[in-house]
């Protein structure tokens, strides 16, 4: 008896369940097809080229399921305060016909169980479908081809979707039978006839309130864009950085808890618009129901911000990765050496001597032959199988890149540092720069005849520096490159161990920077200076590259096999038997295409994950207010109706409150985020362009299907409880 009932409500009262089911059919339709990811890679043909990352994507989508379950949840909860709101008087009914609060309990736990069996049986078929279409997507973002599509359905994420709708469905139980248990029958028959109370607000103080937040907003801004994003993690920084975040939360808070009252006294002075048609009542509940929802608005607003946020950045940055990849691969293979400066050996040798251990520390006298070093290396030691790392076995064309300190053996400034540059052309350091100690670092010092023997190897055009010539090299992005086009181009002339050196060169030769193979710029800015001019500066080695084309009659399968096969690094020495410098990053061709392609795909993928779960839970919190805003104004909307005001009017009125309620919030979050991608973008150009224009139209995609489709069945819904509350007659 008690199911039958259940099951007429539900079917009754399917409208008041709609955004319930809704948004638990998208959850678990996104949770089933983002936690097939590991399957969906192996279709797609990535782990044949990326072995592991399967695994990688599949653990962190399965932890940040559990997060954004959590989300829902608490989101649920709240969708089931309007439905609870809308049947109060209904749940006392039935315990005032002889009904006890526990068999009242059983209904309303059939009824939540009915609409969650359906969400998971809808948003399976759905998340079905979906999950085989991401198989394309996933080959398209890691470049790979499917060669034997199939449908599959995974078990795993299966159980994961259910038990965290059984997580759900007990947490809106557990709210929904308190609710039952502790409310009298008295209060549940009335409820219907109580109304919210409405705090109303000075207009001055709330206009006062309504500024204040403006200004924070706009003074948090100003600081962002003045200081940037502490990207080197400088305690200065961050704590800048987290006073800036504390400025704009709570001047959102406080713009939209004094808009109410601003808002309805800005809107009086114009008294054309004000008593025409039912502006006067659009305004009054307008500004009633911004009054007690401010808060909420505030938080959806930054929640917005970071869905914003994060989807255009993730996206953008996969596609920046994705085109300077080609130009960071000039060579099958690099390997790094990395030169121990006196600093860093003064303080080697301390702890060394504390720790009583053999290994001294010194600083190399000159560079050190990497091909030769290389040889130190043992492959699988330990085993029957170990031998020497004989690069020299596969190498064919191969050439070293060696750079200096350049600060002078003895001295404590470098000959020319990037602030020294921006100081000539009168230009600012990049933003995220000026707050770090990278801008005092001196450019790394090249030899004339080391660039040229780089040029010939990769067969572009020499250059000829003369006696006081000079040349910078960067595979940076514009904001560090632009600097340095700037210093090439006017001709600046520097100083640099008593001679004075102008440029031969009016632009950086970007195409010619690139030392070691990497997803992005890595050459933060080298000088190349005459041979004798650097023997006399007396300057320090600082790092090496070893760049290497396997040979003729070795394939690339077999070069990058052999260079994969585990090894240890050998020491680096002098003869002293002191340690001079340390193994740096090594990396070949393909493994840097396979490392950006992984990373693409593992941004894009938590991008569009946590952006689009993060727009449908703002725009069902939105929906259930605007719904029970509604169920609270029928006795108005009925009220009007007698009056002999249409059905058209009131539902247009409806539909400016909806609109506004929807629209302040994205506007407020569209502004911090525009704030927010234009340090961004300044940041990531130290590394390679970012362009966002290539993202929003897949932002704009997942705003216009989720945060607009939330719209549209709100109006819907609101549009048909109006017409039922104008047909209702009242009573007598």
């Amino acid at each position: 008896m008690l199911c039958k009932i259940a099951w007429g409500n539900v079917r009754r009262a399917g409208r008041d369940y709609l955004v319930y089911l809704l948004t638990l059919t998208l959850a678990v339709t996104v949770f089933y097809a983002f936690n097939t990811i590991s399957i969906q890679v192996d279709i797609a043909g990535v782990t044949a080229q990326n072995d592991g990352m399967g695994e990688l994507l599949g653990s962190i989508i399965a932890g940040l399921t559990v997060f954004l379950a959590v989300v829902m949840g608490f989101l649920m909860v709240y969708a089931n305060n309007f439905i609870m709101k809308r049947r109060k008087k209904e749940f006392g009914l039935y315990q005032v016909l002889g009904m006890g609060r526990g068999q009242v309990s059983v209904i309303m736990a059939l009824e939540t169980l009915f609409v969650s069996g359906a969400a998971l049986i809808l948003g399976l078929i759905l998340g079905l479908a979906l999950s085989q279409l991401m198989v394309f997507f996933t080959a398209s973002l890691f470049k790979t081809q499917i060669s034997d599509f199939h449908f599959f359905f995974s078990l795993g994420a299966f159980m994961q979707t259910v038990g965290c709708l059984v997580a759900i469905f007990l947490v809106t139980l557990v709210f929904n039978l308190r609710v039952v248990r502790r409310a009298r029958i008295v209060d549940l028959m009335s409820a219907n006839r109580q109304n919210e109370t409405v705090k109303t607000r000075n207009p001055w103080i709330s206009a006062a309130i309504f500024v204040v937040g403006l200004g924070a907003i706009i003074v948090a801004y100003a600081r962002l864009l003045h200081d940037g994003l502490p990207y080197d993690g400088q305690p200065e920084a961050m704590g800048a950085f987290f006073i800036t975040t504390a400025m704009v939360v709570a001047g959102t808070i406080l713009f939209f808890f004094g808009l109410a009252g601003f808002l309805l006294k800005a809107l009086q002075s114009a008294r054309g618009v004000y008593w025409r048609g039912l502006n006067m009542v659009t305004l009054r509940q307008l500004s009633a129901k911004v009054n007690t929802v401010s808060f909420s608005m505030a938080m959806i607003a930054m929640i917005l911000f970071l869905a914003i946020t994060s989807v255009t950045t993730g996206m953008s940055l996969a596609d920046t990765m994705n085109n300077s990849v080609e130009r960071g691969t000039p060579v099958d293979y690099t390997r790094c050496l990395v030169y121990w400066g006196p600093s860093v050996v003064d303080e080697m040798n301390a702890d060394a001597a504390a720790d009583d251990a053999g290994m001294r520390y010194a600083v190399a006298d000159g560079p050190v032959d990497m091909m030769a070093a290389s040889s130190s290396d043992v492959i699988d030691p330990g085993t029957g199988e170990t031998h020497p790392f004989d690069l020299a076995a596969i190498a064919g064309d191969y050439m070293q890149v060696d750079t200096f300190d350049s600060t002078p053996r003895g001295a404590s400034e470098p000959v020319v540092s990037l602030v020294d540059l921006c100081d000539a052309v009168d230009m600012p350091l990049p933003a995220g720069v000026d707050a770090s100690n990278l801008s005092s670092l001196g450019l790394a010092v090249m030899t004339e005849s080391n660039y040229n023997a780089y040029l010939r190897f990769r067969g572009m055009e020499e250059i000829d520096l003369g006696k006081s010539g000079y040349t910078i090299t960067s595979d940076m992005g514009a904001s560090v490159n632009d600097i340095y086009n700037a210093v090439l181009g006017q001709g600046v002339a520097l100083e640099i161990g008593g001679r004075t050196l102008t440029p031969v060169q009016s632009r950086v030769p970007e195409d010619a920077s690139t030392f070691q193979n990497a997803m992005m710029g890595m050459n933060a800015g080298t000088i190349v200076l005459p041979d004798d001019l650097v023997a006399s500066l007396d300057l320090a080695p600082y790092y090496s590259y070893l760049m290497v084309n396997y040979a003729d009659g070795i394939s690339t399968e077999e070069g990058d096999a052999y260079i994969g096969e585990y090894r240890v690094y050998g020491d680096i020495t002098n003869d002293a038997g002191e340690s001079i410098a340390s193994w740096g990053s090594e990396a070949t061709r393909t493994t840097t295409y396979e490392s950006t392609d992984s990373m693409n795909g593992l941004i894009s993928y938590l991008a569009i994950y946590i952006g689009f779960v993060l727009v449908v839970a703002c725009a069902a919190i939105l929906t259930i207010q605007q719904l029970s805003g509604v169920a609270d104004a029928g006795k108005n909307y009925r009220i009007l109706a007698e009056l002999g005001t249409r059905t058209g009017e009131i539902a247009h009125s409806v539909l400016v409150q909806q609109t506004v309620f929807f629209l302040f919030p994205l506007m407020v979050g569209v502004a911090h985020s525009a704030c927010a991608l234009s340090v961004i973008i300044k940041l990531v150009a130290l590394f390679g362009g970012l362009t966002i224009g290539g993202t929003v139209g897949i932002t704009g995609l997942i705003f216009v299907v989720a945060y607009g489709g939330y719209f549209c069945v709100t109006y819907l819904m609101s549009k048909g409880m109006v017409r039922d509350f104008v047909r209702t007659r009242v009573a007598a």
